[in-house]
């Protein structure tokens, strides 16, 4: 037998969800096939087997998350197909605990403890009930009673997603092998609003020292029109790798800069490549224009390295985009070696594909330094925060048309800010501040950009 484990898809993977199973128990593998589709923290990679057989055993369901180097299936020779299913679920029974519901432990050890007492505090009821529970528990077998007193095995995935969002799983009915809970039901369950545990609450009249009004409608319980979404594999790495600036000591820089030239150059340029299909955008400007200054000021092309700085030796510019499924920094590499033309083409191949999912691992990794701009959303300026472990980030807001004082005449130009956000373990508030003004000046002067 060879055990399929999760395979470590990019460096600073720890761990990844299961998405989508593309094999069954019982299939034929051959090496090269497609088993399953892992989701990362930026994309999803297919799982290709590397040995054949017959797979025999799917150790992880779609949608739970496992660590790198974990087993995720076995695929074998076939003859273990069923004898594997019955140790799973003896193992099932051994590991699983019964969910509790209804009666907490502490309540069974105390009813335990009232049968040692005079028949007389305690009612025969509760007697019966326990006895009929103590039963069905040492058997094993689902029976007609209420499903409550029944021991229920669900997937670690299952029983946690359920804790997390209030689901009682004695009400959730399971799909899996033997009837085992898995994640599909209890995300039904939440969907469908079904199996939600809700407290018992005093009536109003003890609440409010008056009767309750006949005719009128229960009050709204609290909390009845939340809604709580998951969280993907993406937004947790997302959260957890900008988390890393925390206690970070970082400084905010901003500069307003006049870009009729450079909406006027765009337009030029677009003119001129409209035949060859490229229609460019003032983020492939910007970034372009950042490239030209990050190679004039290479201090500012760097990142923090614990103990050291360390000088990037190529300018890879990463550019923020957002997708439903969270944040995403896909890199245009060697920027400052590349025109143009050539930055737009990659940049809208690169978005798309980010909102296809099917980014390879290299091209969201090793920026240098980074962009996000919001002024298409109408954003006047903003903070970005940075992407460790980069030194800075250049926020961009949107172009508006301002007065400008020009020899004792006002007059109209377009304006647009840039916010500079510099780790200051990397960068004195100086050279931030030179940098800043060297790329106002190539964007002002925007002819740089296409020499």
């Amino acid at each position: 037998m060879t055990d399929i484990t999760m395979p470590r898809l990019s460096d600073t993977m720890e761990e990844g969800v299961l998405a989508q199973w593309h094999k069954q128990v019982g299939d034929e593998v051959h090496k090269g096939d497609t088993l399953a589709d892992i989701e990362t923290d930026k994309t999803t990679m297919e799982l290709e087997a590397y040995d054949e057989g017959t797979l025999e055993r799917l150790l992880v369901e779609e949608g739970d998350t496992v660590p790198v180097g974990a087993p995720v299936a076995v695929i074998g020779d076939g003859s273990g197909i069923g004898s594997e299913d019955s140790e799973e679920a003896e193992e099932s029974e051994e590991t699983e605990e019964p969910e509790e519901t209804g009666e907490s432990e502490e309540a069974g050890e105390s009813e335990e403890a009232e049968g040692d007492q005079p028949a007389a505090e305690e009612t025969p009821s509760r007697e019966e009930a326990s006895g009929d529970a103590d039963a069905e528990r040492t058997e094993k077998t689902p029976t007609a009673a209420d499903d409550r007193e029944q021991p229920l095995f669900r997937s670690p995935l299952a029983r946690k997603l359920a804790r997390d969002n209030d689901i009682d799983l004695a009400a959730v009915t399971g799909t899996g092998p033997g009837g085992r809970i898995v994640r599909a039901d209890v995300q039904e369950a939440i969907e469908t609003g079904a199996a939600r545990r809700r407290p018992a609450e005093p009536e109003p009249s003890a609440i409010e020292g008056t009767a309750p009004t006949a005719g009128l409608p229960e009050p709204a319980k609290a909390g009845e029109d939340d809604d709580e979404v998951r969280i993907n594999a993406n937004q947790r790495i997302t959260g957890q790798r900008l988390t890393q600036m925390t206690g970070v000591p970082t400084f905010e820089l901003s500069a307003t800069v006049e870009v009729d030239e450079l909406l006027a150059l765009r337009g030029q340029l677009n003119d001129q490549l409209a035949e060859d299909g490229i229609r460019l955008s003032v983020t492939d400007l910007l970034v372009r224009a950042s490239a030209v200054a990050l190679s004039d000021h290479p201090e500012v092309n760097s990142a923090w390295g614990g103990d050291k700085v360390i000088r990037r030796g190529h300018v890879n510019i990463g550019l923020a985009i957002a997708l439903e499924a969270g944040l995403i920094v896909p890199v245009i590499r060697d920027a400052d070696r590349k025109s143009v033309g050539q930055i737009a083409r990659e940049a809208r191949d690169l978005a798309d594909r980010a909102r296809d999912g099917t980014l390879e691992t290299h091209e969201y990794q090793g920026g240098t330094f980074s962009i996000s701009n919001l002024g298409m959303y109408g954003i006047d300026a903003f903070t970005a925060i940075i992407n460790p472990p980069e030194a800075a980030i250049l926020a961009v807001g949107t172009a508006v048309q301002q007065p400008v004082r020009r020899g004792g005449e006002l007059v109209d130009r377009t304006i647009m800010t840039l916010t500079l956000t510099v780790d200051h373990r990397v960068l004195n508030g100086a050279v931030a501040a030179t940098f800043l003004q060297k790329l106002r000046a190539i964007l002002e002067s925007p002819l740089r950009i296409v020499v």
